[in-house]
């Protein structure tokens, strides 16, 4: 029985240890360096369906962007195999109270085809995600011995605090910046909140788990077959 509590607590400790974020808080997410960290959930185009001429305008104009950074930033992408069981039972339900005997056949047509190209191909959807970054540490200086003797915890936690604030607001306009220039290569994007934050760390580590927004949020709705 020790044994396994001790394997428990290895490996709890190795989960925190990889992760390595300190908290969650104010729409940022803070690294256990200081650091801070905002993420944006970002549309698709559908690239293959345009022009000649617009597929360039879209290439140059995402070079353009890329070249104006002044910092890094991190581009993820997320495959989930799409759940589609809510969205054939709203489907069946609409075809029981159909009136029209046409309609109802059709929907019923519609709901078949749906389950055979779903047994038949990987049916996936894919989320986009950037992550912006700002690299000065919100953690405070180390003070002296005295320092730390009379009141050096709640000066420190004071200073957290200042910092955070005066940090983030820097993150905020890099967020501002980079959801302005994306606007101009014609996808959306969508600062995601703390909650969203937290779903998007928590579906990263457990895959039977949703997306973390819904795609329709965005205005898209993209489906990709693998």
């Amino acid at each position: 029985m020790a044994d396994m509590q001790n394997k428990n607590k290895s490996a709890v400790s190795t989960t925190q240890g990889f992760l390595r974020i300190a908290e969650i808080k104010n729409d940022t997410v803070v690294l256990d360096d200081g650091t801070l960290r905002a993420v944006l959930a970002i549309s698709s185009t559908n690239f293959d369906l345009k022009s000649q001429e617009e597929q360039n305008g879209i290439i140059f104009g995402f070079q353009r962007f890329l070249n104006a950074l002044e910092f890094p930033i991190q581009i993820l992408m997320q495959s989930r195999k799409m759940e589609i069981g809510n969205y054939i039972e709203k489907l069946k339900h609409i075809a029981e109270k159909q009136t029209n005997e046409l309609l109802r056949v059709q929907t019923t047509e519609y709901i078949d085809f749906i389950n055979r190209l779903v047994e038949n191909a990987s049916v996936m959807n894919k989320n986009f995600y950037m992550v912006v970054p700002l690299g000065i540490s919100i953690l405070p200086s180390a003070g002296g011995f005295f320092s730390n003797l009379f009141g050096g915890k709640s000066k420190q936690a004071v200073q957290r605090v200042e910092n955070f604030e005066k940090e983030k607001e820097d993150l905020d306009n890099r967020v501002s910046s980079v959801m302005g220039n994306i606007a101009g290569l014609g996808v959306r994007a969508a600062r995601l909140k703390t909650e969203e934050l937290i779903q998007l760390y928590y579906n990263s580590y457990n895959f039977e788990s949703g997306p973390v927004i819904d795609p329709a949020q965005l205005g898209y709705i993209k489906v990709v077959k693998n």
